[in-house]
């Protein structure tokens, strides 16, 4: 991503993180649709479960924001041997993040599913799904750190190829443990959709390890790199660790807008679900150029090229939204084609299209800001990211629903327009906090491999990177 037209680099490195994001995205999409077979309670169960588990998962973002940054800008800067090192010590806290983590959800469970407002019928499917995924949750932060380092490292089809493989069996065996097919396996209903997951994701983090262990793919784990090293384990997590607050806020906004659906009946919830699905076409688009872009931004860094990263931000950037724009344009044509593909019933159909109709115009918007965001990640000032993340939900988007949605009496629609507000007003400020420039400094030492540089510009409070040079 250094030298060269940027515009075909930026595809090339792109195309397969979309390709394994949609699959990923597929995989979401077809638990849904074997879900819906079961029943409305159980598509509101996996529904409220959805960003309730984005809540833990999202934990891993900051462990792979950091390996990113890291990784890129050390292959940047031509030292692939502090890049392995980085490898080794993002695997080690990855492993021990997701087990601390899936330890903590299950033994919470309970109360977390009373708190997000699951009730009844919907309750039992809901904890059902929840026991396996909390156990999932290591094996699903292993295989983000493997899909990151070798980003970082700009291999993102081996990736893909891994997530085909991972997203086909998980729909394979969906209806299998769902609805009971075949004569080894009763119906499990949402906990079927649970196992479907944990048996893919075993599947993809082994075989992830077993690339990096090759290493013949960019870049290598090696055994004596698990040796925990202080020094990098703390640089990974103050990089890191803003992302990681970027992620709790984007799920626990999630969750909390989740809880205030669920307070207006199942149907609701049940359309919020299948509408979230049907939005996560766009996180897939804009999450995967991001990824690139972070990459792009943290190689040109680490070569001491920022105008060519802020090049690559901006081309990834329009590309991402010309896309959006056309593909929310077709689902705000088709709303109720789209709803039905996962349910029939006529009153989630009816919500769906509501949420669409004011949902999907804006996109591009959502996905230009997650471009940007990404642009951040690859320059290592994951503080802007975060502050970006915050102002989005809780700056804008909730006390604008509380205001549209209660004190003006739209109800859910309310809601609706809350969070496409939020996004076209967090653009914007995510575009001009960019346009800044105080991002063009590398994190990582370009004069002495293997070392971070202890004269790098580091975010202040505000989450705006500061020179030391600066007045």
């Amino acid at each position: 991503m250094t030298t060269g037209a940027i515009t075909p680099k930026l595809f090339s490195l792109s195309w397969p993180l979309v390709a394994g994001n949609l699959l990923q995205t597929f995989y979401n999409l077809a638990d849904m649709f074997w879900v819906g077979r079961v029943g409305p309670e159980a598509v509101a169960a996996v529904s409220l479960m959805f960003p309730t588990a984005w809540m833990f998962v999202s934990v891993a973002m900051g462990v792979t924001a950091a390996a990113v940054a890291l990784v890129s800008q050390h292959v940047g800067a031509g030292d692939d041997r502090a890049a392995e090192r980085v490898v080794g010590q993002t695997v080690l806290l990855a492993v021990g993040v997701g087990v601390a983590l899936g330890i903590v959800g299950y033994l919470g469970r309970h109360p977390l599913l009373t708190l997000i407002g699951a009730q009844g019928r919907v309750y039992a499917e809901a904890l059902a799904y929840a026991e396996v995924l909390f156990v999932t949750l290591p094996f699903t932060f292993l295989f983000f750190a493997f899909r990151a380092v070798l980003r970082g490292a700009g291999d993102t089809r081996t990736a893909m190829w891994l997530v085909v493989v991972s997203a086909g069996l998980n729909v394979v065996v969906d209806p299998i443990f769902i609805l009971g097919w075949g004569p080894f396996v009763d119906p499990m209903g949402t906990r079927g959709a649970a196992v479907a997951t944990l048996i893919a994701r075993l599947v993809a983090a082994g075989t992830g390890v077993a690339v990096l262990l090759h290493g013949g793919w960019g870049v290598r784990l090696r055994i004596t790199d698990l040796r925990p090293d202080s020094s990098l384990l703390r640089k990974l997590v103050d990089v890191g660790y803003p992302a990681t607050l970027d992620g709790l806020a984007r799920s626990f906004a999630a969750v909390a807008l989740a809880a205030l659906v669920a307070r207006f009946g199942a149907v609701a919830t049940a359309a919020y679900g299948i509408g979230l699905r049907l939005m996560s076409v766009s996180w897939t688009v804009s999450g995967a150029v991001g990824q690139a872009a972070a990459t792009g931004v943290g190689q040109n860094l680490g070569a001491e090229k920022p105008d060519r990263a802020a090049e690559v931000t901006w081309k990834a950037t329009a590309g991402t939204m010309a896309v959006l724009f056309l593909v929310g344009g077709v689902v705000w044509a088709f709303p109720a084609t789209f709803v039905r593909v996962f349910i029939d019933d006529a009153a989630v159909v009816e919500a769906g299209v509501v949420m669409l109709r004011i949902v999907a115009p804006f996109w591009a918007f959502l996905g230009g800001l997650m471009v940007v965001q990404g642009a951040f990640r690859g320059a290592g000032r994951t503080r802007v990211s975060m502050g970006l993340s915050i102002v989005s939900r809780w700056v804008v988007r909730f006390p604008a629903a509380f205001v549209l949605a209660y004190a003006l009496s739209w109800g859910v629609t309310g809601l609706w327009w809350a969070l496409s507000l939020s996004g076209v007003v967090t653009f914007v400020v995510g575009v001009a906090w960019f346009l800044r420039g105080e991002w063009r400094t590398a994190v990582v030492n370009t004069d002495a491999p293997g070392d971070v540089r202890d004269d790098a510009p580091h975010a202040d409070d505000d989450g705006v990177a500061e020179s030391p040079t600066d007045d």
